[in-house]
């Protein structure tokens, strides 16, 4: 271990160190003959955490939540008090390890925003009274300023589109695949993508007031607003206090010995309540990560193991979230092979998103692009060449119509786009593109009402047609379309049912993400912001590891569930058997310290499992009387 791990666990967990090297000392001085050195050594170190605990008990208290930290600081005291101070020093070991494992199970290490702000438009390039573009700080955009955007580049604040036609993906924000084309005059949003041409466009709101930003502002509103969740453990704390509070007064009042009152609550100092979740949670979480699904923190667990509504978004997680070719339509003579080998051709030095697909699409086909010269790109409309002395065209159905003359266009379904290709003055067939709907989401919605999701909605920037036809897919029948980010979070704030889990991936997600009672995140292909701000992490372009986070919360919350009851029967039967005087306090530390060990063996079975178990628990409803 470096010197600078070591001092970062020193400043984390003090009073773990604190007290193991107290209790280092206090041994050396015993072992030394030295007895009243051993004594106030480990007793002030006791001393030292019950005052901490002491300091918790009260913050809380004033935040209104009441925990099991009194039977611990009494434990500590009449034992110090008896001048048992080994037992004291025991149980302030108890204490101190079962907070800090706590810790450790519910750290979060990340920061909310961080991908959010590193992406915010910080440049913009303004024309200046000499008719040159020239690099400026956002903040200095006013409405009314004339700026270029170049292509692949970020839209920095709204604004009002002032050059032809020009394409923007703005799936970012919509969360819609396929490139939006605006006319002259349209407004553009800022954090839209400029597709494969500069263009020139007039600022219409400062970079604070633009959509991007009011993204950032949405989620750092929305982590804000979410409710305090009680702890598993605290659940009991208030029934389990008072019991052993009264066995504790009871020994002490029958017997005349207040010995009994230290023995009893020296058994009943509640580390396998603090501890059990914990253990079983780290376990659970480490489990889900070898299953390609990040969890970021107990609280975050628990919550997913108990969904009773489902949010989903549509681009990129009911869908593969880009366009792919779905098939190729021929008009005449030539194959579909040769359409979509003419295409490659013309498309393979584009980086429109639907050159790719129709690049890639050739290729998985084995098809070789055929050599294209003259390439000319008319941006927002198509593209001219030569193969083999003929003329080619190739994009919308009104730009190849021009170069060939009308010509049927067919239908398209929702959700469906088209490039058309002409040859020699001639339309050929034209290449169907859609963003297909993922073969297992069907599935996994409905494994995830199996399991007791009584709702499921899907939420989508995309219009209305292409989100029912993807909903008709999949099995939902609640369909939201045509939604901003802050419509998204309006909806989920609305839901009746909760806890709602909303899944997404893109950086539109970011807001209802961190307003939801549980965010998932597609973080394989997705913006890095929604990963962030999300409680779950899916690492895999793999939809069902959302029911398999599912399923390891689920079984992870009952493991919990089983070893605190394990905790709490064997503390009261030892606190029953301490109150005779058959126990000593130093015993029943020993004793407290194996009904541990039996709570962490009991926890560590939510790290063990293979992902066919954790599927079939997703069927099973969550049977937990003490989580509800």
């Amino acid at each position: 271990m470096t010197i600078r791990a070591a001092t970062r666990i020193l400043a984390r967990y003090p009073l773990v160190i604190l007290v193991l090297v107290g209790g280092l000392l206090a041994g050396v001085f015993a072992f030394a003959g030295v007895e009243p050195a051993a004594r106030w050594t480990a007793t002030a170190v006791a001393a030292v955490v019950a005052l901490a605990q002491v300091v918790n008990m009260v913050r809380d208290a004033r935040a209104g939540r009441w925990g099991l930290d009194v039977l611990a600081v009494l434990a500590i005291g009449s034992t110090a008090v008896l001048g048992d101070y080994w037992t004291s020093l025991i149980v302030a070991l108890m204490m101190a390890g079962g907070e800090a494992l706590e810790d450790y199970a519910s750290h979060r290490a990340r920061g909310q925003l961080s991908a959010l702000l590193s992406r915010v438009p910080r440049r913009a390039r303004r024309i200046g009274s000499d008719g040159e573009p020239h690099a400026v700080d956002v903040a200095e955009v006013s409405p009314g300023d004339v700026l270029v955007v170049t292509p692949g580049e970020v839209v920095p604040v709204d604004a009002e589109l002032l050059d032809g036609e020009a394409d923007f993906d703005e799936s970012s924000l919509t969360g819609e695949s396929l490139p939006v084309t605006h006319p002259a005059g349209s407004p553009i949003l800022s954090g839209s993508v400029n597709g494969s041409t500069t263009v020139r466009m007039r600022a219409s709101a400062r970079a604070a007031d633009s959509q991007y930003q009011q993204i950032v502002a949405l989620v750092e509103g929305a982590a804000a607003s979410r409710g305090r969740f009680v702890r598993l453990a605290d659940r009991y704390a208030l029934p389990f206090t008072a019991l052993a509070l009264l066995i504790a007064g009871l020994a002490w009042a029958i017997s005349g010995d207040p010995t009994r009152f230290a023995q009893v609550l020296v058994v009943a100092t509640p580390c396998p309540l603090l501890i059990a979740a914990p253990v079983a949670f780290v376990a659970g979480m480490g489990r889900a990560a070898r299953e390609g699904v990040v969890i970021k923190s107990g609280e975050s667990l628990e919550r997913l193991a108990r969904p009773r509504t489902v949010a989903i978004d549509k681009t990129g997680t009911l869908t593969r979230g880009r366009p792919e070719v779905d098939r190729v339509e021929a008009f005449g003579t030539s194959s579909a092979d040769e359409i979509l080998a003419l295409a490659a051709g013309m498309e393979a030095g584009s980086n429109h998103v639907l050159a790719t697909a129709i690049v890639d699409a050739a290729a998985q086909r084995a098809l070789s692009p055929e050599d294209v010269t003259d390439l000319e790109e008319l941006t927002a409309h198509g593209m001219r060449g030569r193969w083999n002395g003929s003329a080619l065209c190739l994009g919308k159905a009104a730009f190849v119509a021009a170069e060939t003359g009308p010509f049927e266009l067919g239908e398209l379904a929702p959700g469906e786009t088209a490039v058309y290709v002409g040859v020699a003055g001639e339309p050929v067939g034209r290449i169907v593109l859609r963003d297909e709907v993922r073969a297992d989401a069907a599935a996994t919605i409905a494994l995830l009402r199996a399991g007791g999701v009584g709702a499921v909605v899907m939420l989508t920037g995309d219009a209305d047609a292409t989100a029912r036809h993807v909903a008709r897919a999949v099995g939902i029948i609640d369909v939201r379309s045509g939604l901003l980010p802050a419509d998204k979070v309006a909806v989920v704030s609305a839901l009746p049912d909760r806890p709602v889990l909303v899944v997404g991936d893109g950086v539109n997600d970011a807001p209802v993400l961190a307003a939801a009672d549980v965010g998932v995140a597609m973080g394989a292909r997705g913006s890095t912001a929604a990963s962030e701000s999300a409680d779950v992490v899916i690492l895999l372009d793999d939809i069902s590891r959302v029911g398999t986070a599912v399923a390891t919360a689920r079984r992870t919350v009952r493991i919990a569930g089983q070893s605190i009851a394990i905790g709490i029967g064997l503390s009261i039967v030892f606190m029953l058997i301490a109150a005779t005087g058959v126990l000593p306090a130093i015993a029943g530390a020993l004793v407290q310290e194996g009904i541990d060990v039996a709570t962490i063996l009991n926890g560590l079975r939510a790290g063990r499992g293979s992902r066919s178990r954790a599927v079939d628990e997703t069927r099973k409803p969550l049977v937990n009387p003490g989580v509800s």
